[in-house]
């Protein structure tokens, strides 16, 4: 029976990959009061400051959402990087060709009504954010702000005419058995003696002004890299404003070189085992969850780290990262989750290698060039 596909509906595609991957997965929601509000055009500064388009689908069977996909044309992407890419995002489905081939025959059909010629996923909803689809490594549970898929999403993408590129590795660092002094070379302990570096936590205490300068640093330190656009002040916000309530003060870090932003490492503890175990749905119970996870929890996040580029080759990335795992380790974390470093990233897999990270998933982009609407 062919599916029913719906757009905008919101519930039914947070609850679809839910339904196709069910609870014994290694799947992990999106809180759905994210989600909910990432797919409102009025709230979302993608759509509301202009910086892009989007369209939600779901598929269903019998009433029941059983897959889901987004389209979305990223316009600030086009005209910084003179391409005419779109693409496709929260691709999850049950084992089903004719629901993945309905759901990406929607996708494509949308981008290629406004002109788009090639389509590439997943993007949730943009480069700055989730991107990939796993091919490796679907054991491993997944951290905070790490894609998870089953492992036929890849084949059905295959069979669709998709190709695998880009290819990117997630990584895990078990903190005890960590060397972070492999990273302390000449330049990290000068710039540890040196007192024109001053480093700040991340607190709440003045928390938007350090996420305003991490801004800064992630937008001049990522200006050259791939796929990179710059977000707003707003955009920046709306991704990680939330992060005020989990974080912890000990293992972020802004640094200022001569009293302007320099560096930033942002981990957070990781919150993926309290989200699965409430369905990505915020009741009565969960602050009582929250108290709880917060006190067994052993578990961080690194989401990024960023160095302005006139300090590049300083040894201020690996001096950052030498504080903050020796951090981690006193604060009683045990693991280091790592979020995707691409292949042609060399200095960033040294690192990880460095101070002893292992590969966690594989993912890659899939690409499509589009027939003419």
């Amino acid at each position: 029976m062919t599916p029913e596909i719906r757009e905008g509906d919101r519930k039914a595609a947070f609850d679809a990959a839910l339904n196709a991957y069910g609870p014994d997965s290694r799947y992990v929601p999106p809180l759905w009061s994210d989600f909910d509000r990432m797919f409102d055009p009025a709230k979302n500064p993608f759509i509301t400051e202009g910086h892009g388009r989007y369209a939600l689908f779901s598929a269903h069977r019998d009433g029941r959402p059983v897959g889901r996909i987004a389209a979305s044309i990223h316009d600030d992407s086009i005209r910084k990087h003179g391409t005419s890419n779109g693409a496709f995002g929260f691709f999850d489905c049950v084992d089903d060709a004719e629901v993945a081939d309905a759901l990406l025959g929607k996708a494509e059909g949308w981008l290629a009504e406004r002109g788009i010629k090639n389509i590439a996923g997943n993007f949730n909803l943009t480069a700055m954010q989730q991107i990939g689809v796993m091919t490796d490594g679907f054991d491993h549970a997944p951290f905070t702000d790490m894609m998870w898929n089953a492992p036929y999403i890849g084949r059905h993408l295959e069979r669709a005419g998709y190709a695998a590129t880009f290819p990117m590795t997630t990584f895990e660092i078990a903190l005890e058995d960590s060397k972070p002094e492999n990273l302390l070379g000449d330049k990290q302990r000068a710039i540890f003696a040196d007192p024109d570096f001053v480093w700040q936590p991340i607190q709440r205490s003045g928390f938007k002004v350090r996420l305003e300068d991490a801004r800064i640093i992630l937008n001049d330190g990522f200006a050259g890299n791939p796929m990179f656009v710059p977000p707003t002040a707003a955009e920046y916000l709306f991704q990680a404003g939330d992060m005020m309530w989990i974080i912890d003060k000990r293992i972020s870090t802004v640094v200022y070189h001569r009293g302007r932003p320099a560096g930033a490492i942002i981990a957070i503890p990781d919150l993926n085992p309290l989200v699965k175990a409430i369905g990505g749905k915020i009741g009565p119970t969960a602050p009582f969850r929250l108290l709880q996870h917060r006190a067994r929890n052993d578990r961080a996040v690194l989401i990024y780290q960023s160095v302005c580029r006139d300090l590049h080759n300083r040894g201020l990335n690996g001096a950052m990262l030498y504080r903050t795992a020796q951090a981690l380790k006193q604060a009683g974390y045990r693991t280091l989750g790592g979020t995707w470093i691409a292949d042609i990233n060399g200095p960033s897999l040294r690192q990880a290698e460095k101070v002893g990270a292992k590969p966690l998933h594989r993912l890659h982009l899939f690409t499509k060039r589009l027939s003419p609407a």
